[in-house]
């Protein structure tokens, strides 16, 4: 196999096989959260095209949203069972397949099938859990840091290639656009079948970092409905998952979601407000690999109180500019580097209460508390939206919502000694 060629290879020059695992799943996470983005460009098209308003179209992208958390824990316990690639091989062609097939709609409930729960269902395999059940898996040193890279990418694919996607959709149209994400994810599939491996022992390696292998629990301890009884039993988990859902409420499901239609409610050009958003995408990298430096050596809890209180001060800042580029670029600069910093000391406190091996599947079900309060907030603003014509609101409740959460955060219990990475 290439994967067996190419880690013989590396071993020769003293390079783990992690890294290549790591290269592999930031490409996936990357052009499915593309896939996952694309569809806040191209609402306003859809619009004008079919008669679809907001909270019609606003409505299957809930859908999607939820599905993309509620299937996150049964893909982590999928991935124990048949293996990494087999899972994200077929994700990946459950996304290119909605995608490709949304071309020829013509009804709203084809809208619903092929973006709400083909793309949902997809994306969700593919999700921040994949990034948790490598990192976790292939790394014991570095692993906050491969955490960070790998939430990174998630993010800013929502992000950086939104402004390419609504250019080719404004030049060539919205199909256009759609062909180009999904000849991304086409080569994401080709790298998976190639390269893509479940475990190192798979290739006769430890972890990066590790010194003595680690057996794997039984898969019966590791059954999500079990996981999700036995982690609902705790505190920890209920304030990781209400955070959670404010942050999903204050990130994908708002600004991924709406910010194109707030900005065009002020007049600003889609693309215009589409390299806002590529702007926010540059720096939350920034930002996101940095929370994963900082989530190997600070508290997390600590962390966890600043992100979700300056994200906060943010959010009720924006309806203050004036809705030009460079009114909003302050916004994106500061906004960024909070996108989805909260990952890696969300997933650390995970591990820390869970243990590595259940930490995936916990965390899935974390991460679904996610994606309902993004499912909720890009409903309820859409509504909002056509209801009172202003998206204002909704972005004032989400950033009390974050405040809300910077506090509730601290009331997490740590262990009294914390294994720190190097």
């Amino acid at each position: 196999m290439i994967s067996t060629v190419l880690a013989d290879r590396l071993k020769r020059h003293n390079i783990h096989y992690g890294w290549v695992m790591a290269g592999v799943t930031f490409l996936v996470m990357l052009t499915t959260a593309c896939a996952l983005g694309a569809p806040g460009v191209l609402m306003p098209p859809l619009e004008k095209e079919f008669g679809w308003n907001t909270a019609e179209i606003s409505g299957a992208l809930a859908l999607r949203l939820i599905l993309f958390g509620a299937i996150a824990p049964f893909a982590a316990a999928l991935m124990l069972k048949f293996g990494l690639k087999k899972v994200v091989s077929l994700a990946l062609a459950l996304i290119i397949g909605g995608l490709g097939l949304s071309m020829l709609m013509t009804q709203m409930w084809q809208l619903i099938l092929l973006w709400g729960i083909f793309v949902g269902v997809g994306s969700g395999m593919t999700a921040i859990v994949l990034g948790a059940t490598v990192a976790t898996r292939w790394f014991t040193h570095r692993r906050g840091l491969v955490i960070g890279l790998l939430t990174a990418s998630s993010a800013t694919g929502q992000l950086a290639c939104l402004p390419l996607v609504a250019k080719m959709s404004e030049i060539y149209g919205w199909r256009a656009a759609l062909m180009l994400v999904v000849g991304l994810l086409a080569v994401a599939l080709v790298a998976v079948l190639c390269l893509l491996r479940d475990r190192p022992t798979d290739l006769g390696l430890l972890p990066y970092g590790e010194t003595e292998a680690m057996p794997a629990p039984p898969p019966a301890q590791l059954s999500p409905v079990a996981m999700l009884g036995e982690a609902a039993r705790t505190r920890t988990f209920w304030i990781l998952f209400a955070s959670f859902f404010v942050c999903g409420a204050s990130t994908n499901g708002l600004i991924q979601t709406h910010f194109v239609s707030l900005c065009g409610d002020y007049g600003m050009a889609a693309v215009t407000a589409a390299s806002v958003l590529a702007m926010m995408g540059i720096f939350d990298f920034i930002g996101t690999i940095g929370s994963g430096w900082l989530s190997d050596r600070f508290d997390s809890r600590w962390l966890l109180f600043w992100y979700y209180g300056l994200r906060g001060l943010s959010l009720l800042y924006l309806p203050h500019t004036d809705f030009t580029f460079g009114g909003l670029s302050l916004f994106a600069v500061f906004y960024g580097l909070d996108w989805i910093a909260t990952v890696p000391p969300t997933l650390k406190l995970t591990a820390e209460k869970f243990g590595r091996e259940k930490a995936g599947v916990v965390f899935g079900w974390i991460f679904a508390g996610h994606q309902l309060g993004a499912a909720a907030i890009a409903f309820t603003a859409g509504y909002i939206r056509t209801t009172y014509e202003t998206y204002i609101p909704a972005f004032l409740i989400a950033g009390s919502l974050c405040l809300f959460a910077a506090f509730f955060v601290l009331l997490i219990m740590r262990p009294k000694t914390v294994p720190v990475a190097a």
